[in-house]
């Protein structure tokens, strides 16, 4: 804690903060007494803070020092953290389009499957593999709805009615932590009118987290095909996730999928 605060206040000047200079100063940046002002509390209280000492610390008193000291999210995580309290909960971000530098990853990823999803599990962006390997079509924009609504799909997931309730339970982790966003239960409920099978499941309110799967199908021309599948944050974009689908060694998956991406007329071979 002091060596964090101790930084951050470093790397301020007065005026950023609408302060003046005031003179020489021995050490760059404000003055314990300044941030103290700029954030409301004591100055004794705030030196207790910056030298660790065990005192009772609130929520509004850190977000006021994280304001006076310019902190952003990342950073403001941070201090809750140092400060023994739980983060802020996540804020709602709006979908955004795939930027172009991760177009460019997927299509270079291919011929293996890989997507995006926003928070919400939309599909931002689905390469030609994933298309062909789990039969997403056109009409197909939510991940979520899709697994159990898409009768192609779930025709060709091998596990399907094992990895149900895990993915229910996905989607309801992923919306505890946007607890002011109704978009998560208008999704819901939705589905459940229209898939008795995730209306059951999420009538449970398990939870569950995971960043990997092994994902396997049994695609009616190239025949079973598993996956090690990783999901994978996006931090630019809070929520959004990118879902990459390797081969899973000793399957003869790669040698299947390359064969029918080359039938396709989608794939250059790659290595590995």
């Amino acid at each position: 804690m002091r060596d964090f605060l101790r930084s951050r206040r470093a790397r301020i000047s007065p005026g950023d903060v609408g302060l003046p200079a005031g003179g020489r100063r021995r050490t760059p940046g404000l003055r314990r007494e300044e941030v103290a002002v700029l954030a409301g509390v004591g100055v004794s209280w705030y030196t207790w803070l910056e030298q660790g000492r065990d005192i009772k610390v609130s929520e509004e008193v850190l977000d006021a020092i994280a304001r006076a000291l310019l902190l952003d999210s990342a950073e403001r995580a941070h201090l809750y953290l140092l400060a023994g309290l739980n983060p802020p909960q996540a804020r709602s971000a709006p979908s955004v389009a795939a930027s172009p530098e991760v177009r460019r990853l997927l299509d270079a990823w291919s011929p293996r499957p890989g997507y995006i999803r926003d928070r919400h599990w939309n599909f931002t962006a689905i390469n030609d593999a994933a298309r062909i390997v789990f039969g997403y079509g056109e009409t197909d924009h939510n991940c979520l709805v899709s697994f159990f609504t898409n009768a192609r799909y779930r025709v060709v997931h091998r596990h399907w009615a094992e990895t149900a309730p895990e993915v229910a339970a996905g989607f309801r982790a992923d919306a505890a932590r946007y607890p002011d966003d109704p978009e998560f239960d208008r999704i819901a409920a939705e589905l459940a009118e229209v898939s008795p099978e995730f209306a059951e499941l999420w009538a449970r309110h398990d939870v569950a987290e995971h960043t990997s799967a092994v994902k396997a199908v049994d695609h009616p021309e190239a025949g079973t095909l598993t996956f090690d599948a990783t999901l994978l944050p996006l931090p630019e974009h809070p929520g959004h996730h990118l879902i990459l689908h390797n081969p899973r060694p000793g399957t003869g998956t790669r040698e299947r999928l390359e064969q029918l991406m080359r039938e396709r007329n989608l794939v250059a071979s790659h290595p590995g």
